[in-house]
């Protein structure tokens, strides 16, 4: 059966078009994906992502644990500071991106994506062994809202949270009498924050952030359009831009592995060798030099030859044009600039290899 969040019936009455999404029936869009998409970069909206994973990890033993498990260096979190990283298996392969949110010492907030949850939580619980650490799934307990763009921080603020929680920090407060987590954090490269609170209060919250919202321009926003914002901001969706057989190295995401972390985890001899060497194969950006689309699972060829597939692409609502991310094989006189082809039909079509992010993200400190 498909699941439904305690927002459903909201997105139905609002006329959304539902799709299933990782075995949720979640609002693909309310209008039109392009008109909101212009609204979350310009303006603000509010998407129901309470499909995502909530897991609290605590116990005497919840640091060693989570550094054995990922490879960022979860002791370097202080209070309320959340990090991005990766959870990795043996080989370093993917698991699930997560974000992991220092609530308190020993006590840590994890948010995994909808369509890992259970993976994650079986590799978590296969790594447990030796350590004193509770592992808890509340994804069942909680809404998640999250409310992106740049109007986002002056609508929070016009709610009396007059200080809202630095970039990539969580902080309690209160939202129309409600007690919440809010956080700095989004998937769309805009300034913004993820709301969490218990289910019971979800439906009054989504109804007060959009009515008060008005005078500022919110919308409800569709995985649609957060499909295609997170596409422009380069940021990777599970399944499509990472998946087990792929390496945080190999997915361009070594900015998020320390060099200097003394404690082992699994893949770290893999990961610490392609640091070194590179990975097997590259994760870029690409752009169409016609009109055309390149569709997750596109051939790419250069000189006639195989050498990726794209994994992402779409239109970018913002620049105009068709963009997409791609893993290659890691050719020394491929680089930005570089013209490669697409299969689409049975034809190839040229595309150009540019820079990520294929807009300026604007999800950076802004107090």
């Amino acid at each position: 059966m498909t699941k439904q969040t305690f927002l459903h019936d909201k997105h139905v009455k609002l006329g959304a078009k539902m799709v299933d999404f990782a075995g949720w029936h979640m609002p693909v869009q309310y209008s039109s994906i392009i008109e909101e998409h212009k609204t979350v970069r310009t303006a603000v909206g509010i998407f129901d992502v309470s499909h995502m994973g909530e897991v609290i990890v605590s116990g005497e033993d919840s640091l060693p644990f989570l550094n054995k498990i990922v490879p960022q260096d979860i002791s370097k979190l202080i209070d309320k500071k959340a990090v991005y990283c990766q959870l990795t298996n043996k080989n370093g392969g993917i698991i699930d991106d997560l974000i992991i949110y220092k609530l308190e010492d020993k006590k840590y907030l994890i948010i995994a994506n909808a369509s890992r949850i259970d993976e994650d939580l079986n590799w978590m619980v296969r790594n447990k062994v030796g350590f004193d650490v509770s592992i808890v799934n509340e994804s069942h307990n909680y809404s998640l809202l999250a409310v992106q763009g740049p109007k986002t921080k002056e609508l929070i603020q016009s709610l009396g949270v007059n200080e809202l929680p630095g970039f990539f920090h969580i902080k309690r407060s209160e939202l129309f009498n409600i007690n919440v987590w809010i956080s700095r954090t989004g998937y769309t490269g805009e300034d913004g924050v993820e709301i969490l609170v218990r289910n019971e209060f979800s439906e009054y919250l989504w109804d007060k952030l959009i009515e008060t919202g008005h005078q500022y321009g919110i919308k409800p926003i569709g995985l649609g359009a957060r499909d295609t914002l997170r596409l422009e901001a380069a940021l990777h969706l599970y399944g499509n831009d990472l998946d087990e057989e792929t390496t945080p190295v190999e997915a361009g995401l070594s900015w998020s592995i320390p060099k200097d972390k003394q404690d082992d985890y699994n893949g770290k001899e893999t990961i610490l060798n392609q640091l070194q060497n590179g990975g097997r194969k590259k994760l870029i950006g690409l752009k169409m030099l016609d009109r055309n689309i390149a569709r997750h699972g596109y051939d790419i060829y250069y000189n006639n030859e195989k050498i990726g597939v794209v994994t992402s692409g779409g239109v970018s609502p913002i620049r105009g044009d068709n963009i997409a991310l791609a893993y290659i094989k890691p050719l020394d006189n491929l680089a930005v600039g570089s013209t490669i082809q697409i299969l689409i039909r049975d034809k190839l079509h040229n595309a150009e290899i540019v820079k990520k992010p294929f807009v300026e993200k604007r999800n950076k400190e802004n107090k």
